[in-house]
């Protein structure tokens, strides 16, 4: 059985930089764990499956809860990642039957995240987990910076 754990600390942070970085290396090392601890206030969360040796997490989600007009109170999933020598095992699908149980036992309404147009594996990650596409999602970036990012994640 694959063992979660949930961020609690500075250190639980630090163990999840390098899976967090991998996955968005648009932030800084040296501000991150002040940035996750600071969104942690706000009510993010992270939870990981560490790698055998406990060094660090092999994957990770993150996510949040709010309430919406349109949805009830909702999970949002900010970033779901496995290191890429970690895949294969399971470890995605593992995090959101965690993020499912941890919604059903608080009696939210609904999961919902967002995922790149050419993310296939991922798609078909959560097509299989019972996601649908509701919706389509529109952003309207506000600083050149933003543009060029989300154009080179396209």
């Amino acid at each position: 059985m694959v063992q979660i754990k949930k961020v609690a600390s500075k250190d639980d942070v630090i163990i999840c930089s390098k899976a967090i970085l991998e996955f968005r290396p648009n932030l800084n090392a040296e501000t991150l764990v002040g940035q996750t601890l600071r969104m942690m206030d706000e009510g993010f969360k992270i939870a990981y499956i560490p790698t055998e040796d406990h060094s660090q997490a092999a994957a990770f989600v993150g996510y949040r809860s709010y309430e919406m007009y349109r949805t009830g109170k909702i999970i949002y999933i900010d970033d779901v990642f496995t290191s890429p020598e970690c895949r294969g095992r399971g470890y995605a699908a593992a995090l959101l039957k965690h993020i499912e149980a941890e919604a059903l036992a608080a009696g939210i309404q609904s999961i919902h995240l967002d995922s790149g147009y050419a993310l296939h594996p991922a798609h078909r990650l959560y097509l299989n987990q019972g996601y649908i596409l509701p919706c389509h999602h529109f952003t309207k970036p506000l600083s050149s910076d933003h543009v060029q990012d989300q154009q080179n994640k396209q």
